[in-house]
């Protein structure tokens, strides 16, 4: 009786720690899906930090295959399809990422890992210690990978693996195509960018500590405000500094600071607007697709015509400003921002954003971008929220929640079926 007990309770641990890990990397690698081109940017963002930068040219492909392996791992486990192979992917995924958030964590070459994308940020200290507590139950699930195995046919195996393949493929292609199912991000359709940037009344602030450098017979020594040797001519100041001690509340957007080109800040004007502003953002004009800013050219003038404003946004430089508007006959002014923002903001290069009052009404990827449109401001904004929503995104967001009602349905699928 009690070895019976025994081995139900072995079984549970067993099962337990498959889902777990199974949860684990579906949720890590659907967060990533969804923003494809954020997982570029992060691994871009490794490759600088580890002067690596050969390597950022495959910055995309090595964030959809990062993707795919995450993903595939997790829906073996969980669907119960494969489990040596994934329990060894498994395995092999914590062998390189626990030492490597170790080091994140000691020596912050970047802010943090993006291991669960823009969906749930950790610092660096908190990804290792959430990799020590997920390699237990990818340990168990390696080294019981043998035990109580799970017997499927091949057939429906095979529907199993084409189906989360093709599920977690619809959902990154699309991100990668047009804009993100998930917006993550703080600068979401709905989001509004001046709330976000409030600091609450009463709320911490920075704390520093000021440190003072002084020299005496060719050795210095460093000294706090209360203990530095004013009194003593023998010392010489050699320079202060200012340690921080603790870090006080950051609001989700603390980096959102527009300029025209004479480098005067536009932000509040920008913000603050009662009317729709449109920014066609651009991180790296050279680089951006031209025939959506010519589009964007032509749906400047509807704009302008409604009484609507219209900006370029860009980090590029004035010379390649004046390139590409020369070039391609852009009408529309520029304005200025730092490249890290505009990536936060948009995906891809160029992407279109409707601002009112602050607040994101409207976001379209460079593909997507309208060139004709209304005059009236209302109107406008109206349809082409329209435009929207009648375009790929439903269909998308419809063909991944069938794949995945598909995919439990094969697995409930008697083994043998019945015939004639």
């Amino acid at each position: 009786m009690r070895g019976r007990k025994l081995l139900m309770l072995k079984n549970l641990m067993i099962t337990l720690s498959r889902w777990i890990t199974g949860i684990v990397f579906i949720f890590s690698g659907f967060v990533k899906g969804v923003d494809p081109m954020g997982s570029a940017i992060k691994f871009t963002d490794y490759f600088t930090a580890f002067r690596l930068d050969f390597m950022i040219p495959l910055s995309e492909e090595l964030a959809l295959l990062l993707i795919l392996a995450e993903y595939m791992v997790g829906a073996s486990l969980l669907l119960g399809f494969r489990i040596r192979e994934a329990s060894w992917g498994a395995l092999l995924f914590m062998i390189f990422f626990l030492p490597l958030t170790l080091y994140l964590a000691i020596f912050n070459p970047v802010s943090d890992c993006g291991c669960f994308g823009d969906a749930l940020v950790l610092t660096n200290w908190e990804t290792f210690y959430k990799n020590c507590i997920i390699s237990i139950p990818v340990v168990m699930a390696f080294l019981t990978r043998k035990e109580k195995p799970v017997s499927i046919p091949l057939w429906k195996e095979a529907l199993l693996l084409a189906a989360s393949l093709a599920l977690i493929l619809c959902v990154s292609l699309y991100g990668l195509t047009h804009m993100p199912l998930i917006d993550f991000r703080p600068y979401h359709i709905g989001s509004n960018i001046p709330e976000k940037m409030k600091i609450p009344e009463g709320a911490p602030t920075d704390e520093y500590e000021t440190i003072l450098i002084y020299e005496k017979d060719g050795k210095q020594q460093e000294f706090t405000l209360d203990n530095y040797p004013w009194q003593d001519s023998a010392w010489t100041w050699v320079e202060t500094r200012s340690v921080l001690v603790s870090e006080g509340y950051k609001p989700l957007i603390d980096d959102f600071v527009v300029t025209d080109r004479n480098g005067n800040d536009v932000t509040r004007d920008i913000l603050s607007d009662p009317g729709f502003v449109f920014l066609l953002i651009s991180y790296d004009l050279e680089k951006a697709r031209e025939s959506s800013l010519i589009r964007a050219d032509s749906l400047s003038w509807h704009a302008s015509a409604g009484g609507m404003r219209f900006y370029g946004l860009t980090a590029s430089p004035e010379m390649v400003i004046e390139s590409k508007k020369e070039k391609l006959g852009l009408s529309y002014p520029f304005l200025l921002a730092d490249e890290t923002l505009l990536k936060t903001i948009v995906r891809s290069n160029p992407c279109l954003i409707l601002l009112k009052e602050g607040t994101v009404v409207n976001k379209w990827c460079a593909r997507d971008i309208p060139s004709k449109a209304p005059g009236s401001g209302l109107l406008l904004a109206e349809s082409l929220n329209t435009l929207r929503k009648s375009g790929y995104r439903w269909w998308a967001f419809s063909v991944f929640a069938g794949l995945l009602l598909f995919s439990i349905f094969i697995k409930i699928l008697p083994d043998k079926m019945t015939g004639s």
